[in-house]
């Protein structure tokens, strides 16, 4: 007849058959896969594209307290050397095809009445329009540049401004 012994293992076998599915049913949900939705991560990558290429214009060739491209580039007001550069280092790619990456560079300081104000520096002559998505960067610059607006007193001498940069990919 029936052995008590054979439904206990059957028992068993059943209870264990439902532990591996739960099992592969938690492991299954618990992966994060990444797909072209997810645009914080390019965000981010351009982000550091963007921040590396703004610090090496802002470093000096020589190791000396020399003037970097950056301080040269604002103080003279010179949007076609900035733009050669900034876009020569961040539309750089490994392989034959360059990279589509747009540009509205900007530089902020502070005018003779206190306040803060913002001057177009370059961009690269395709403007961002409504849908792309961008991401800003930015870097402190000391200049002894005088701004229109700004007074002998609240201009004289180093100072610092702010360049920022906003970046979108075409």
């Amino acid at each position: 007849m029936v052995n008590t012994d054979g439904q206990l293992y059957t028992i068993e076998g059943i209870a264990a058959g439902l532990i591996m599915l739960m099992t592969a049913y938690i492991v299954i949900n618990s992966t994060s896969v990444y797909t072209l939705g997810d645009t914080h991560i390019s965000d981010m990558q351009l982000e550091v594209l963007g921040s590396d290429a703004l610090n090496l214009i802002n470093t000096a060739p020589n190791s000396t307290l020399g003037r970097s491209p950056l301080q040269t580039i604002v103080e003279t007001d010179d949007a076609e050397t900035f733009r050669s550069m900034f876009l020569a280092i961040v539309n750089n790619r490994a392989g034959s095809d360059r990279d589509h990456i747009q540009f509205v560079a900007n530089v902020t300081y502070v005018d003779s009445g206190g306040s803060v104000s913002s001057t177009v520096l370059s961009d690269s002559l395709r403007p961002l329009v409504r849908g792309e998505h961008a991401v800003r960067v930015s870097d402190w610059v000391i200049i002894e540049k005088q701004f229109p607006d700004c007074s002998a007193q609240s201009c004289s001498g180093k100072h610092a401004v702010l360049v920022e940069v906003l970046l979108w990919r075409d």
